[in-house]
C-alpha cells in the first residue's frame, strides 16, 4: 500500500467528480491510492441553483450524495475543509489533519468576485452553494412577511447585481415565483419590483445580440426592469448606490456579478490572476508537473488568447483530461493536450423560456427551454447513468 502513488482531489464540483470517476474507471487495481476531499458529503449542480434560490424548485433536485457517484472501494472520500496547500511539502492541510500527495488536483471551486465594490461582501447574498441558496429563498419570503407587518416598501424591491448568465437565469425564476408569493402574502404584484443592474453595455455580455434582445424582452414582460451600462458603486444594508449616485432602496440584493478563483491558491504561493492559476496545455501548474488545476481554479486561454469562461462544460471536459493525464504520468506515458469542445450555451429565462446557441444555430423560446432540460439530463447521465436520470431528471414541467 505504501508504494502506491497518492492522488488527492480537492473539491467535488463538476471537474473534481469527473476526475474521480474517470480515475476509478481507468486505474488498475491497487495502481494508485485516490482520495477526494470535499466540504460536504454531496455534489451539487451549480447550474441549477438559481431555481431553488428563487423557490421555483426543490433544493433536493440540485444535490446528489457523493457516495452515489463514486466507488468507495476505489476512491476514499474525506469530508473536510481545506485550510492550506503546501506544495514544497507535498501536503494538504485540512481541518481534520494533513494528508500527503504525489499528485494533486485543484478543483476547489470559485468565490464571489465583487471587484472591490464597497459593502458587497457584507450586505449582498450570493448564489454559490446549497446553504447560500437556502438563505436567499428564506430571505425573500421573510421580506414579504415583514412588509405585511411594517409596510416598508423597500422590502418589495429585489436588486440583482450582474446580468450575466447567473443574473439573467435567477431574474427569470424570481419573476415566476414572486406572483405566487404575492398571492400567498396578500400583496398586489404591481407593488413588487425586480431590478437587474449591469455595468457592461449589454446583458449577457458576449452572447448573440439577437438572443440577448429576446431574453430581455421575455424578462421585461415578466416584470424585470433593466439598468444596463450602469455600475453598482456601493452596496448598503438598505439598497445600492448606482451610476452617478442614484440610490435604489431595497432590502434584498443578490450579487451574481462574477466568480474568481480560490484564495487558497494564492496563499499557497502560486501565481494567480483573479484567484486563478494559468494552467499549461496538459492542465498542470507550470513548474509543478504533479499538480493539476481545473474548473474555476484554472485559467485557460482559447486559440485567440482570451480566457475561456469558467463553465460547467469546460470543468467536466478538464476533469476527463486531467484523470487521463494523471494515469499517463503514473505509467510514464505521453500526456494529452486539453482541447475544449464547445457543445453550445443555454440560458434559461424561467418556465418554458430560454435562449441557446448550439453549433452556431440560434434557438429561443420553448424549444430552447427543452434543450436546457436535455443538457441537465445529459449531465446526470454522464455522472450517474440511467438510475440518476430517473431519480433526478424532470421530464416534464
Amino acid at each position: 500500500m505504501g508504494d502506491q502513488p497518492k492522488i488527492v482531489i480537492l473539491g467535488a464540483g463538476y471537474g473534481g467528480i469527473l476526475t474521480a470517476q474517470r480515475l476509478q474507471k481507468e486505474l488498475r487495481h491497487k495502481e494508485a491510492d485516490v482520495t477526494l476531499v470535499n466540504r460536504h458529503d454531496y455534489h451539487y449542480i451549480t447550474t441549477h441553483l438559481h431555481m431553488p434560490a428563487a423557490g421555483t424548485d426543490s433544493i433536493e433536485h440540485s444535490r446528489i450524495p457523493i457516495g452515489d457517484l463514486i466507488d468507495g472501494l476505489k476512491v476514499k472520500l474525506i469530508k473536510s475543509s481545506v485550510q492550506a496547500i503546501q506544495p514544497a511539502e507535498r501536503t494538504v492541510v485540512l481541518d481534520s489533519g494533513s494528508i500527503p500527495y504525489d499528485y494533486l488536483v485543484l478543483g476547489l471551486g470559485g468565490e464571489p468576485e465583487t471587484f472591490g465594490i464597497p459593502g458587497m461582501l457584507e450586505h449582498a447574498l450570493t448564489i454559490r452553494s446549497i446553504n447560500s441558496v437556502r438563505l436567499i429563498r428564506e430571505h425573500i419570503e421573510y421580506q414579504l412577511a415583514l412588509y405585511k407587518n411594517d409596510g416598508l416598501e423597500s422590502r418589495l424591491c429585489f436588486v440583482i447585481g450582474g446580468a450575466g448568465f447567473s443574473g439573467i437565469e435567477f431574474a427569470g425564476e424570481l419573476a415566476d415565483r414572486l406572483p405566487q408569493l404575492c398571492r400567498q402574502y396578500d400583496i398586489h404584484p404591481s407593488q413588487v419590483s425586480i431590478i437587474n443592474v449591469e455595468a457592461a453595455p449589454t446583458a449577457l455580455p458576449g452572447f448573440d445580440p439577437e438572443l440577448v434582445e429576446y431574453a430581455m424582452d421575455v424578462l421585461k414582460r415578466k416584470g424585470v426592469t433593466f439598468r444596463i451600462g450602469v455600475p453598482i458603486k456601493e452596496c448598503l444594508a438598505d439598497g445600492v448606490i448606482i451610476g452617478e449616485g442614484e440610490k435604489i432602496e431595497a432590502s434584498t440584493v443578490v450579487w451574481t456579478g462574477g466568480i474568481r478563483g480560490n484564495h487558497l491558491l494564492e496563499k499557497a504561493g502560486f501565481e494567480v490572476m483573479r484567484g486563478r492559476v494559468k494552467a499549461d496545455e496538459f492542465l498542470r501548474i507550470p513548474g509543478y508537473d504533479h499538480i493539476f488545476v481545473i474548473g474555476d481554479n484554472s485559467l485557460m486561454l482559447n486559440p485567440a488568447g482570451k480566457p475561456y469562461p469558467p463553465t460547467a462544460q469546460i470543468a467536466m471536459q478538464q476533469g476527463v483530461t486531467c484523470a487521463r493525464n494523471i494515469v499517463a504520468s503514473i505509467r510514464g506515458r505521453e500526456l494529452n493536450k486539453f482541447v475544449f469542445s464547445n457543445k453550445g450555451t443555454v440560458a434559461s429565462l424561467g418556465k418554458g423560456e430560454a435562449v441557446a446557441v448550439v453549433g452556431g444555430k440560434k434557438i429561443k423560446g420553448w424549444v430552447a427551454a427543452q434543450l436546457k432540460k436535455v443538457v441537465d439530463m445529459r449531465y446526470l447521465f454522464i455522472i450517474g447513468g440511467i438510475p440518476l436520470v430517473m431519480k433526478k431528471g424532470r421530464f416534464f414541467g
